[in-house]
């Protein structure tokens, strides 16, 4: 078994783990949603006078629409097919009102999911010198070999790699580093369970393992 598996295995089963693994991904829901105040009263004076129209143009210029419908994103990004479309508005509608006000604010307010928030937590945790370096700029990396972490997002890691590291995937990177004057190129992936995009995010991750060609050391961070 490959060293690193086998201590992480260990470590997962013989530690804290879940307790150290809340310092790099500390998944804490954020509060309620703010809503635009004036925003919200248009929503109440069309509700209360059944203006389907002008409700659910209001409600769609909120963040989260209180309820899950599969034609409420065409209507989002298309406005004129409000009107184009009355049966549907009229459907959708009658589902609100049967809501009511109350619950369409409770559900409009609700807090984002915990697995919206954790894309930027790895890098953040990063720049805290969580290795022991502190990430570099890319001027600044690129200006020695020493010993160094990048400090960049996702895109220009991506560009850094092509340019440099013969990476040849058109997808962004978690992790660059530099270590004894080898490059470490990585995906860092947060896994709650198996199974559907659990699974698609796992092989995502380990398909740069594959790469063959890269003038790196690969890595998977699971």
């Amino acid at each position: 078994m490959n060293y690193w598996l086998d201590l992480s295995i260990e470590y997962a089963n013989q530690r804290n783990y879940l307790d150290d693994l809340f310092q790099v991904y500390p998944t804490i829901p954020e509060g309620i949603r703010d809503l635009d105040s004036k925003n919200w009263l248009v929503i109440e004076k069309a509700f209360n006078s059944k203006n389907n129209i002008d409700l659910l143009k209001s409600l769609l210029k909120l963040d989260l629409f209180p309820l899950k419908d599969s034609y409420i994103a065409y209507l989002r990004r298309d406005k004129l097919s409000i009107e184009r479309n009355p049966a549907t508005v009229d459907r959708i509608c009658g589902r609100l009102y049967e809501m009511g006000l109350n619950t369409i604010w409770t559900r409009c307010t609700e807090a984002k999911e915990t697995n919206r928030q954790i894309g930027p937590l790895f890098k953040r945790w990063l720049n805290k010198k969580s290795l022991g370096l502190q990430p570099l700029k890319m001027p600044d990396f690129m200006g020695s070999d020493d010993n160094a972490i990048l400090d960049a997002n996702d895109n220009e890691a991506k560009l850094f790699a092509q340019k440099y590291l013969n990476y040849n995937r058109n997808k962004g990177l978690d992790f660059i580093a530099r270590f004894n004057k080898k490059y470490i190129i990585g995906e860092a992936k947060f896994l709650t369970d198996f199974g559907g995009h659990q699974n698609a995010q796992f092989n995502d991750a380990i398909e740069i393992l594959k790469d063959s060609k890269v003038k790196a050391i690969t890595i998977a961070i699971l």
